[in-house]
């Protein structure tokens, strides 16, 4: 009984104790917790896209904040591209521009230029995640700017221009599906083969092939055909599209309109019509674009489409496509900033965006991924415990790997302040091209070189940028 005793009341001040160990334990988390909830840091996301990248932007979000809770990230979507652009550059000239947003490399020269965008150069380099070696260099070379060749922007993608194309509208033509570098006579050939009055009304209701006939369409031909579009990439002073080889590849571009072959749709019905809704519902048997338009392009069930490369001229050629994540200079916690693009940028970051279709990814590793060339999620991954592969049906297109084989081939435009501008000198000469009969290729060429040479001017007035204003684009083509 005394043992008993001893051991009771030697025991009670150890209970005790142990008590109020617990105790703090339960009490000091939440009581943190309500420190990090008060000292939250808020950062706003600005992107556009369909409801398919909304969705796929929001997980990335959701991913992060749950990696990093002392961190809120305030979505701002805007789903057209065009009025996405204006809202950007209106939040800019209104000194509240967006902490982190998405943009293409044509376009972030112009803010970089105006100082309102935070280089990341010294973040990546110091980054512990990322390093530029996981990286292909072509999209990191996009957004660099100024004399230092500082990096601005993270990119999350490395697209280029293909051929999206209806196989049940080929095998119905009697046309041999395309193949990886297939010639542009080929490629005309199956345009016209395609271009059919279905109905037999005397009105052609399925065209060849739809496109754009804007600047970022056409630069991939001019290339294609041992053009060049500027005079040096990187200082860029003048455009050289009025070059015998550039006027080749333009016309043989615009020879797909009514002063050629005459296998696009016509004016007012593109007006009233877009490109990919006409290729969806099955109104034209090729439809050239990015990788953008994939996700949607998978909720196609009347017919099995594929991907092709671009038609060879001279050599192949495409035009990169590429955007990324870029920091404002204004935002108030930059280091916030950077740890959301660094996890936006990360192989878990790229990886959920892959599982959309939406893009290409800059990451070499999550490129090289059945995520992206399977479209299989990563939750089937073989590195998933308990997971099949092999059970998953692939999603389209068959031919991702095109994406990859392109880069070697691929081109990009300068990322100079004005290029914004210098684009819209070309399309204002060029965008009615596919609708005008004896279109003068010379003359558009040699307008647009004029006009655009006060842009180039100016940019080169100011090489290590920080001197011009960001103006609303008129953007066309944007992705």
């Amino acid at each position: 009984m005394d043992a008993h005793r001893f051991v009771c009341r030697h025991s009670l001040p150890r209970l005790l104790a142990a008590l109020a160990l617990l105790l703090t334990t339960l009490v000091v988390p939440i009581a943190h917790q309500q420190v990090l909830a008060q000292d939250a840091t808020n950062i706003r996301f600005a992107f556009w896209g369909d409801t398919a990248e909304q969705a796929a932007y929001q997980s990335v979000v959701d991913a992060f904040e749950i990696a990093h809770p002392n961190i809120d990230v305030t979505v701002d979507y805007t789903p057209g591209q065009g009025d996405y652009y204006r809202k950007i550059a209106s939040d800019f000239a209104a000194g509240d521009a967006p902490d982190v947003y998405l943009t293409n490399y044509r376009q972030f020269g112009q803010y970089a230029g105006a100082g309102g965008l935070a280089p990341i150069q010294s973040y990546l380099d110091t980054s512990t995640q990322l390093s530029e070696s996981d990286y292909y260099g072509l999209s990191l070379d996009a957004f660099r700017f100024g004399g230092d060749n500082e990096l601005y922007c993270l990119p999350q993608n490395i697209s280029s221009l293909v051929v999206y194309y209806n196989e049940d509208m080929f095998a119905a033509a009697g046309v041999p599906l395309p193949v990886d570098g297939w010639n542009w006579d080929t490629f005309v050939a199956a345009a016209q083969a395609l271009t059919q009055d279905t109905d037999g009304d005397g009105t052609i209701d399925q065209y060849g092939v739809v496109v754009e006939p804007s600047m970022y369409r056409m630069v991939s031909f001019i290339w294609g055909a041992d053009g060049e579009v500027v005079d040096d990439l990187d200082h860029p002073t003048t455009l050289t599209i009025d070059s015998p080889a550039a006027i080749d590849g333009l016309s043989k571009f615009i020879s797909l309109g009514v002063d050629g072959y005459n296998v696009v749709p016509p004016e007012a019905e593109v007006a009233a019509e877009s490109d990919q809704d006409r290729f969806m519902r099955g109104g034209a048997g090729m439809y050239i674009q990015s990788r953008r338009p994939v996700p949607t392009l998978r909720e196609i069930e009347g017919f099995d489409w594929n991907v092709v490369s671009l038609p060879t001229l001279n050599q192949p050629a495409t035009v990169l496509h590429s955007d990324a994540f870029c920091m404002a200079a204004s935002a108030e916690n930059q280091d916030a900033v950077w740890t959301f693009i660094e996890f936006a940028g990360s192989a878990q970051g790229q990886t959920l965006l892959a599982e959309t279709g939406r893009t290409v990814p800059s990451m070499i590793s999550v490129s090289e991924s059945d995520v992206f060339l399977k479209g299989i999620p990563a939750s089937a991954s073989s590195g998933t415990p308990g997971a099949s592969p092999e059970a998953v049906e692939a999603l389209p297109p068959a031919n991702s790997q095109v994406y990859l084989d392109n880069i070697e081939n691929m081109h990009r435009l300068p990322s100079i302040s004005t290029w914004v501008e210098i684009e819209d000198a070309f399309n204002a000469e060029f965008d009615r091209s596919f609708y005008i009969e004896g279109f003068d290729v010379q003359a558009a060429a040699e307008a647009a070189t004029a006009n655009s040479q006060d842009a180039f001017d100016r940019a080169s007035q100011c090489p290590g940028g920080k001197c011009l204003k960001p103006r609303i684009p008129f953007n066309r083509g944007g992705f």
